[in-house]
């Protein structure tokens, strides 16, 4: 019986990672959008000393960030694999990989500028009617349908929901400190040793 033979490992082989990411992956989303900010504009530090070893610059690093968001990737040390074994990754990233540390220091380094920069997405999809944002109201006129409390916005409501959001966005950048935290506790050099985190 014949099977499909897979390619022999140890052949050579010429290998452009611009022809292995498709032109609407989202990845060339990410680099565009990326590409077309400035940076200072939103608080990231872009002067850097000259001496000892070459930072990173804050764009890689931010498109290292927006990716993981994306694909629900939190931890920095994940972040750091997958920036080795992801094609996606590898074109997104040019072949740099971070290591852990950078990528922790960088999001902690820069919350604020961050978060306007997830302002700025949602403002980009309004922009190109990716997403609607209209306020409807109605004039009194009797409807029948499931109208609980969970199920209707009006202007305060929306606002009590972003404040909620920035909340939320606070608690995904205390995530990394937590694991640290906890990987400490594991190894029993920490005061939290023993703690239950409930999710």
């Amino acid at each position: 019986m014949k099977f499909i033979i897979g390619k022999d490992r140890n052949q050579t082989e010429f290998f452009c990672l611009e022809q292995a990411i498709a032109q609407d992956n989202e990845v060339r989303l990410i680099d565009l959008f990326v590409s077309s900010i400035k940076l200072q504009d939103y608080g990231f530090e872009m002067d850097f000393i000259d001496n000892g070893r070459p930072a990173y610059h804050p764009a890689e690093l931010l498109r290292l960030f927006i990716y993981g968001y994306l694909n629900r990737i939190r931890s920095s040390r994940q972040l750091e694999k997958e920036c080795r074994r992801n094609i996606e990754l590898m074109w997104l990233m040019k072949g740099l990989a971070p290591d852990h540390n950078t990528i922790a220091n960088f999001r902690k380094d820069h919350p604020k500028a961050i978060r306007k920069v997830f302002h700025a997405t949602v403002a980009l999809a309004n922009n190109f009617d990716l997403i609607g944002g209209k306020l409807l109201a109605g004039d009194s006129t009797k409807l029948r349908a499931q109208n609980s409390k969970k199920n209707n916005f009006n202007p305060a409501k929306i606002e009590r929901h972003i404040a909620y959001i920035d909340v939320k966005l606070d608690e995904y950048h205390q995530l990394p400190k937590l694991f640290q935290m906890l990987a400490f506790s594991a190894s029993g050099t920490s005061k939290y040793k023993g703690c239950v985190i409930r999710f």
